[in-house]
């Protein structure tokens, strides 16, 4: 499958310098370049890739309309008007996919310096891809760890409250000349520096383990109110915000009620209101290709892939190279290469011998590196599983601490109303 694909369509009018003239169409960006279709013959009649542009600019023509113009490395100036929704909503988006692919990439420098990839590169890479998601999932399984400890602090909390509201009641139950009385206010006054130190995990419970920051373009309500800002994607929630990292709206993880995906650029998050309008906001973004797959696993039941996005994903499943971008796949394919060339017969042992030696699979540094990249997923999956464990066993006493404090609280209710 190319890799140029499609990210959004814009109605507008191209200057044509050789004829003197605007003609209409529409402006088309992909995550590579930048076309023009005509309205009239349906054919390309600009097309540049976004490397080549040296500079993007907001200008009038004639002084009156108000266009978008492109400058090429060769000084090739290129005009659009007519722009719709708006002329600011179609600069900040290919202003920002224009930066972004100028940053350099983590893995398109090697794809861009070794055109004939070996399939000990190719499975370098594909076991890298693994281990970052695999750290991914980690990181979101520690935060999750925290999140327990927290809750089971401060169910201790509520264990030490119900104990002081068994021994008020129990003064309280007790005949007016029972001389023990004071020592019960005494121990309710010694257990405010637990109260105290709850705050402080409380406050600390508050602080949000930061799965993955992204620059996006947002919009929200209409398409023509677009500006850049930055999507966080939390362990509890996600959160949007401006170019000057000011809190827009903080979707709660329980909050989000859907998340479409329109394209692999391209998604939009919703919560709904009953009684009032909808809180929703339209995402772009260079990186969301990253972000996708954490949404997928937080929000399994509420996110929704849209036609273009499922046919993109069909695409990219069915085709052969995508097939292969399992580390498994490429590993199980390596070692059936690697079969068929061993020698089945001693007549065919010299040819075969000549075919290994001439096409080497993985090189000793290769090897040496997948030897890294997979003790190191060993030791994450160990650590995973060990933390897994324990959360299980933090669950158990969340189950066991929640019921008890059920009873104490359905014991004390009782004993209020006979003391009423």
């Amino acid at each position: 499958m190319s890799k140029d694909i499609c990210i959004h369509t814009w109605p507008c009018s191209y200057y044509l310098e050789s004829e003197k003239r605007w003609i209409s169409g529409k402006l088309l960006l992909t995550s590579l370049s930048l076309k023009f279709i005509t309205d009239k013959t349906g054919k390309i009649l600009v097309s540049f890739p976004l490397t080549s542009i040296i500079e993007i600019k907001k200008e009038a023509s004639h002084f009156i309309f108000s266009s978008v113009t492109i400058l090429e490395k060769d000084h090739i100036k290129h005009w659009f008007s007519s722009l719709q929704p708006s002329r600011n909503a179609v600069f900040n988006i290919i202003e920002h996919f224009w930066r972004e692919l100028l940053l350099p990439q983590p893995g398109a420098t090697v794809e861009a310096s070794s055109s004939p990839m070996t399939k000990g590169k190719e499975l370098t890479g594909l076991m890298a891809c693994s281990q970052k998601r695999l750290e991914d999932t980690a990181k979101v399984l520690q935060h999750q760890g925290e999140q327990f400890d927290n809750i089971m602090e401060g169910l201790d909390k509520i264990e030490s409250d119900l104990d002081v509201a068994d021994r008020l009641l129990t003064e309280l139950e007790s005949p007016s000349w029972w001389p023990f009385s004071s020592k019960f206010w005494k121990t309710s006054s010694e257990t405010k520096p637990k109260e105290g130190a709850s705050m402080s995990s409380s406050q600390a419970f508050g602080k949000e383990g930061v799965v993955i920051k992204i620059p996006a373009v947002i919009s929200q309500r209409t398409e023509s109110n677009v500006k850049p800002g930055k999507l966080i994607v939390l362990v509890s929630g996600l959160e949007v915000h401006d170019s000057n990292s000011l809190l827009m709206h903080r979707f709660e993880r329980d909050d989000v009620d859907d998340i479409k995906v329109h394209t692999p650029y391209e998604i939009s998050i919703r919560q709904r209101f009953i009684g009032k309008p909808d809180i929703a906001y339209r995402l772009i973004s260079a990186k969301m290709p990253e972000v996708v797959p954490i949404l997928e696993v937080q929000f399994s039941k509420k996110i929704e892939f849209l036609e273009d996005a499922l046919m993109l994903r069909s695409t990219r499943a069915s085709s052969p190279a995508e097939k292969g971008y399992s580390p498994w796949h490429a590993a199980s394919g390596l070692m059936d290469r690697v079969m068929h060339c061993e020698p089945s017969s001693g007549s065919q042992e010299g040819g075969q011998t000549q075919l290994l030696m001439s096409e080497p699979f993985v090189s000793e540094e290769e090897a040496q590196e997948l030897r890294q990249i997979l003790r190191k997923l060993k030791s994450i999956a160990l650590d995973t599983e060990v933390e897994l464990e324990r959360q299980d066993e933090a669950l158990d006493g969340i189950t066991a601490s929640v019921d008890r404090a059920a009873l104490a609280i359905d014991k004390h209710n009782r004993r209020m109303k006979k003391l009423t």
